[in-house]
Order: structure tokens, then sequence, then C-alpha cells
């Protein structure tokens, strides 16, 4: 089987004759061949806008790894960013905006990106990858979740408390709910634009949900990423494309989560993967979700955390074998190697004749 079949096919919870692999941030500084493209070229938002590297980043891990899929290479800001709020990234602080969201005529005055002209670049690099990649592996899209993306708009950077979006959740949370409208608004149409251009299948990411409690997830975090879902289900265009939802955190929510419409959800290793079917059944399936820092262990210890991972999922598709968020800059890739071919090697028993359906 095809791994551009299998991983789609996983993702629809459909048979396949293995667990597709891929994994968050599968380009990136862990990577020599990344690390040196970065020396040559300079900043990582320049990387991000020129098309050609960013397809080279890209295909990068597919040249070194038995991937069953690629993600462009790009950022969950890049929205912001064409809304011209002044991003750029400071060595070892991360992104910082210079004209953060502070108040409702700030949020006013945001205008909707277009997507070919303020973010053609993504779009550019995403042709570039789907004629590189169409015959091998299929494309995954992203953006960030509009709570995410938010959270950095309004903070202006990084934080450790979110002390600035939460007293304006709580004292402005009409200010904050328009704010988060344009950006679902703007999300919708960049999903769309991914799709259109040559993304097979989609992920929200939403880093930030699980700092909210319970009442402000569903409210300021959730709801947005279900009008996500529902704008593409609704269009003939992208109703078929696979769209995984993805909370760090977020494991005490996976039956509302699943209630989005979306096809999958992304767990992290704080999550018990048996459990988590158990609550979703057969509604959604489930990537994830082996703890990253299992990257950092002999290659023993990695084989036998993929296999507890395989094992806890159980028989059956309706698994995508990944980390349970973005890989670490100073792993090894050949620690990454070692946990591939475990998949590969442990995760066809999962599939043998009989097995396809699972059980739960």
């Amino acid at each position: 089987m095809q791994s551009s079949f299998r991983f789609i096919n996983a993702l629809k919870r459909q048979p396949v004759d293995s667990t597709p692999v891929w994994f968050m941030r599968q380009a990136g500084r862990y990577l020599p061949e990344y690390r040196a493209i970065r020396e040559r070229v300079g900043g990582f938002l320049g990387m991000c806008k020129n098309p050609e590297i960013a397809c080279e980043i890209t295909l990068q891990p597919l040249q070194r790894f038995d991937l069953d899929a690629a993600i462009i290479f790009s950022d969950i800001l890049t929205i912001p960013d064409a809304m011209g709020l002044g991003l750029h990234f400071k060595a070892n602080e991360g992104p910082h905006f210079e004209r953060p969201i502070r108040d409702k005529a700030a949020v006013e005055r945001l205008a909707i990106p277009d997507m070919e002209s303020d973010l053609g670049y993504v779009m550019q690099a995403i042709r570039l990858v789907s004629h590189e990649c169409r015959h091998r592996v299929p494309l995954i899209g992203f953006c960030g979740s509009p709570w995410t993306v938010a959270t950095y708009m309004v903070e202006g950077q990084s934080s450790r408390h979110f002390s600035v979006i939460k007293s304006m959740m709580y004292d402005e949370p009409e200010t904050l709910s328009a704010l988060l409208s344009k950006i679902t608004q703007a999300s919708c149409l960049y999903l769309q634009a991914q799709i259109a251009n040559g993304a097979q299948a989609v992920m929200i990411f939403d880093t930030w949900g699980g700092i909210l409690s319970p009442q402000s997830y569903q409210r300021f975090s959730l709801s947005y990423m279900q009008e996500i879902v529902h704008y593409l289900k609704s269009r003939a265009q992208t109703v078929e494309i696979p769209i995984i939802l993805f909370t760090k955190q977020g494991g005490q929510w996976l039956e509302n989560i699943a209630a989005t419409g979306c096809d999958a959800i992304g767990i992290d290793w704080t999550v018990d993967m048996a459990k988590a079917r158990q609550r979703v059944g057969h509604q959604v399936a489930l990537q994830g979700n082996l703890d990253p820092a299992v990257l950092y262990a002999e290659p023993k210890q990695i084989e036998a955390n993929v296999k507890t991972v395989l094992t806890e999922y159980g028989s059956g598709s309706g698994h995508i074998f990944n980390l349970g968020h973005g890989i670490y800059p100073d792993v090894s890739p050949d620690n990454v190697k070692a946990m591939i071919e475990a998949v590969r090697r442990y995760s066809p028993a999962f599939h043998s004749k009989g097995n396809e359906h699972g059980s739960l």
C-alpha cells in the first residue's frame, strides 16, 4: 500500500497495512541539513517566506526517513504577520510583535489578509512541495488555533502567565471575541487556499488551549476551531479533506473535541491512549502520542516505548503514530530513525486480516 493512501486512510479510519507515522516539527533544527540552510540563508521568517527554501526544508526529512506524510514548513503566526503587526523573531526568545493588539480599536483596524498576495509565499511553497510529493506522500497544511494565535497577538510575544490576554478575556470578553472571530475568518480562508494549492490534509495547532478553564476553553478556543471545521466541511472543494485538531494538554476535553466534526484528534503524552480510544470510540482517529523526551534514550528504550504506544491503541485502523508534541532541537536524527523503524517493524501485526476495524 502506498504511504499516501496509508496516512489518509488512517485519518478516515479505513483499513491500512501498518500504522502511518510522521511527527510534529519533523523539518527543523534537529537536522544538520536544516541548520546548514539556516546558516546560509539567515532568519527563520525569511526561510518561511522563500518558497523554494521552504520547499527544500519540507522535503529534507523525507529524504532521510521513511515517513508517511510531509507538513509544509511554515509558522502559525503567518496570519497576524500578514495583518501588519510587525512580526520578528529574536534569538533564543521566539516571536515578537511590534504592534500587539490591546483594545477594541486595534481589533477593528485589522484587515483579513489576501491569501494569494499577502500569503502567496505559503501557497507557492505548497504548490512546489505538492509537485515533488504527488506520487510519494500527502502534504499536510496547517494553521494555529484562533486562541493560540491570539495569545501572541495580544501578549506581543511568548508568555508564561498569559496575564494580558487573560485580563482581556475576563474584563473585555467582547473585544477578545471580536479578535478571535477575525482570526477564525482568516484561518478558514487560509486553510481553504492551502487545500486549493495542494494540501491533502490540514491540522489546527491549539498549543495554548490547555491553559484555559473548561468553560473558557469551550468559549474561547474550541468553539472557534469548530467554526473552521464546519466551514471546511460545508464546501464541496474541501469536504473530503481530513482535519486534525490538536490541543496540547487537552486530554480532559477529548469528547468535546471529537464532537466538532473533525476527523482526528492529536493527543499529547499525558493522555492514556487506550482510554482515549475508549472515550472517542470510532468517532475520530487518534494521532500521537510518544513523549518527545523518549528520543533522548537508547534505541532499545525507544523501541520499547513505541511498542507501548502501539499496544495501548490496539488493533485496527484509526491511529497515526506521532510524538505528543514537537520534536526537540537537540535530538539525534539516528534516534528518530530508530523510532520510525520500530513503527515499521511492529505496527503491521496490529493490522492483520480480521483486525481492520479494531476493537474497543
